[in-house]
């Protein structure tokens, strides 16, 4: 467990410097930083996030939940997006293309049908392709920041339950920012990854187990002992 006055303190102890040169300001934008990093790098179920939204008919751009001005920052990707006529019907899945073979795939926006794949527009705008020709209920997959550490919230699910990966993180992104030696920061970064290599597969051995029912493993776990 790390709160964020102990990931500070660690920062400057591992680095050896002051807050004269490593201010509150840096260090707070090296943990967002490396918050950022870890949401992007494994995909644990804490990080998910299901909204749902709706087309109109005859426009081909969703914008994601927050309106106009959302936090961009909160919402990291996109897992999936799902259209259905209502919220009680089956849903179809869209494919992810990019916005070149949207354009080249349906060039004439005015003319609509079922949409079959969606891109990013701008940084909180969904576009999909065909336009559609009636109003669909959406339902959308996201990847989104859990709450952040800060000076005034000092106890976050990565700081309590991955500390490591976020100390190496923060370390290497220190050492980035200060030019430290070069050995300095490719051991905080092969530390971070090895215990990133960690959190996923332990992760992933969840997922194997029936942990949620009655605590015994459904798939025994191999052992290399006799």
């Amino acid at each position: 467990m790390t709160t964020h006055a102990e990931l500070t303190t660690q920062i400057l102890n591992y680095t050896e410097v002051t807050t004269d040169v490593l201010s509150s300001t840096i260090t707070n934008d090296i943990i967002k930083r490396t918050e950022n990093r870890i949401a992007r790098d494994v995909d644990l179920d804490v990080f998910r996030s299901y909204q749902n939204s709706s087309l109109t008919s005859d426009s081909p751009f969703l914008t994601l939940p927050g309106g106009a001005n959302p936090k961009v920052e909160s919402i990291i990707g996109v897992r999936s997006v799902q259209i259905a006529s209502s919220s009680t019907d089956s849903r179809t899945n869209l494919e992810m293309k990019d916005i070149s073979y949207m354009n080249e795939y349906w060039p004439d926006r005015d003319e609509t049908g079922t949409p079959r794949y969606w891109s990013w527009w701008d940084f909180n705008t969904l576009y999909v392709a065909p336009t559609p020709s009636s109003a669909l209920y959406v339902e959308l997959a996201l990847t989104k920041m859990p709450t952040r550490l800060s000076s005034s919230n000092a106890n976050t699910w990565i700081g309590d339950n991955i500390p490591e990966p976020l100390l190496y993180g923060c370390l290497a992104e220190a050492f980035k920012f200060l030019k430290g030696p070069a050995e300095m920061l490719q051991m905080y970064e092969q530390s971070y990854i090895a215990t990133m290599q960690q959190v996923s597969a332990e992760w992933q051995g969840r997922h194997r187990r029936d942990e949620y029912k009655d605590g015994v493993l459904r798939v025994p776990l191999q052992s290399t002992n006799p």
